[in-house]
């Protein structure tokens, strides 16, 4: 992996201008969307960090993910949200079906978002989180809406940390102070009910991949999809593929001098399948880090959908495996909105080496990304 060169600190000090100067700007009612290709792209091009090799084209698609925002008078980035189809729904009779079942495109769900933000429905939400007053906000995933409870006992058991939502109506304690990122995920979560679920984040990386090196994905793995013809590949990728004995994997043994980037990462569940996914970008064995890329709202607030993770690793011990405990996972787990029931672990490594008995987690490998990775990295002169 390249380190960071002089270069990158003037744009990043540049950047940090640019974001002064737009906050310095009266405040809007509405959303208006950032133009981050043609703003930010030059201050930020993954090149300067990460080269031309696949470690770059992985963290395009990565930023792919990410919007900037002016709400309310700030700038404000946005992640993807993490949704996944019926999540909630297990105190309900209906499914809590989500806007291309997680698996859509991140460029037409960034379309739906700024539609959702531009809404009255949203600036009135907007408007509430402003104004100054604590207060509890409800929402409703079924109907897809919000409320307000202003009742002093309601806000005294949200701080007391006396949760009294539901996994389809979730409270949420505000302050009043100005909306914020997180307050913006709750409300495409729960209202726009869209996002990318963790194997269709992970199918966004590896098939943008793939484009850049001249092979089409989808096109290449229907078959083995079992996708029916002229439907869209991507809704047949989950992390249950991933999973499977299809020729087209590869079990790759999990010491850390085995991995590539493109690698997917996978977790098991007490029944012993696999229940979440992520992908592998870089692997720097001179530093000890190992970056991976993952969709998931078990995190903390700030973090929640699409983000980065990493694991740190002594440089003289590349054999070790993902599995040996001395191998330090950043990646904390949290509850999706504060006062539910935590995660059954704290943190992704914990995860990773649970259900011993059925293995614990894995790591495998797409044959067919061999060759467009291959010509990626020749370009750039690996």
């Amino acid at each position: 992996m390249l380190q960071p060169s002089h270069s990158i600190y003037s744009r990043l000090i540049l950047v940090l201008c640019l974001v002064l100067y737009l906050s310095a700007l009266p405040a809007r009612a509405g959303a208006e969307p950032f133009d981050t290709a043609a703003a930010f792209a030059t201050f930020a091009d993954p090149a300067d960090l990460w080269g031309s090799g696949v470690e770059s084209v992985m963290e395009q698609a990565y930023r792919d993910c990410f919007r900037t925002y002016i709400l309310g008078g700030r700038v404000i980035t946005l992640r993807m949200p993490f949704a996944q189809n019926n999540e909630r729904e297990e105190l309900l009779e209906e499914d809590l079906d989500i806007e291309g079942g997680g698996k859509a495109d991140p460029l037409l769900l960034w379309d739906q978002i700024d539609k959702l933000l531009d809404t009255d429905d949203f600036r009135s939400y907007m408007a509430v989180l402003g104004d100054g007053k604590e207060k509890v906000v409800i929402f409703d995933l079924t109907s897809r809406s919000w409320s307000l409870s202003r009742d002093l006992f309601d806000i005294a058991r949200m701080k007391a940390g006396a949760y009294r939502g539901l996994p389809h109506k979730p409270y949420v304690y505000t302050s009043g102070k100005g909306i914020e990122a997180a307050d913006i995920y709750n409300y495409l979560y729960c209202i726009g009910r869209l996002g990318m679920d963790c194997s269709g984040f992970v199918w966004h990386i590896l098939s943008a991949t793939a484009k850049a090196g001249g092979l089409d994905l989808g096109r290449t793995l229907s078959r083995a999809l079992r996708a029916p013809r002229g439907a869209d590949p991507a809704l047949y990728a989950g992390t249950s593929f991933f999973d499977s004995r299809s020729t087209e994997l590869i079990q790759i043994k999990d010491q850390l001098h085995n991995l590539l980037p493109g690698d997917v990462i996978l977790f098991r569940g007490s029944d012993g399948t696999a229940v979440h996914s992520a992908v592998i970008q870089s692997i720097d064995f001179e530093a000890g880090t190992l970056r991976y890329l993952q969709s998931t709202d078990e995190a903390p607030l700030a973090e929640r959908g699409v983000h980065d993770s990493y694991i740190h690793f002594d440089p003289a011990s590349p054999e070790f495996s993902l599995k040996d405990p001395t191998l330090q996972w950043t990646q904390k787990r949290f509850p999706v909105f504060p006062g539910e029931r935590p995660s059954a672990f704290s943190e992704d490594g914990e995860r990773y080496r649970a259900y011993p008995e059925f293995g614990a987690g894995k790591v495998v490998r797409l044959k067919a990304l061999a060759v467009p990775i291959k010509r990626i990295n020749a370009r750039a002169g690996h």
